[in-house]
């Protein structure tokens, strides 16, 4: 069982920046990768980015090239530095914890509550 809390959504304005984070704790035995999904009033939940634990990552094609994602081992943390945000951005901001299997990341069923994220134009 791994718990995850998130932090840092808010209100924005179009074309600024925000960091969120995520505090890992529990079992992270069977975890080697984690990442960020989001959901948006009305739609599914749709992948953002993902780090292995050795700092490799992937992004959506959204979120290339304006979002970084990385952890900070100390801290068990996973963060999630937005710029260039864009009133599109705005969803909740989940964060999960799972594996980097066969190129790809694979979520599993331990969730955070979500942080709110909302990008004025």
């Amino acid at each position: 069982q791994v718990q995850l809390v998130e932090s840092g959504g808010g209100l924005v304005q179009a074309g600024g920046s925000l960091r969120l984070s995520c505090v890992a704790s529990g079992d992270m035995s069977h975890i080697n990768a984690m990442a960020w999904y989001r959901q948006a009033p009305g739609n599914r939940r749709e992948f953002v980015a993902a780090t292995t634990i050795y700092g490799i990552a992937e992004y959506s094609s959204s979120a290339k090239g304006r979002f970084t994602i990385s952890i900070d081992h100390v801290r068990n943390t996973l963060y999630l530095q937005m710029a260039d945000l864009k009133p599109e951005d705005t969803a909740v901001y989940y964060c999960n914890s799972g594996r980097h299997e066969r190129g790809d990341y694979w979520a599993s069923d331990d969730w955070g509550r979500g942080t709110q994220v909302t990008v004025s134009s």
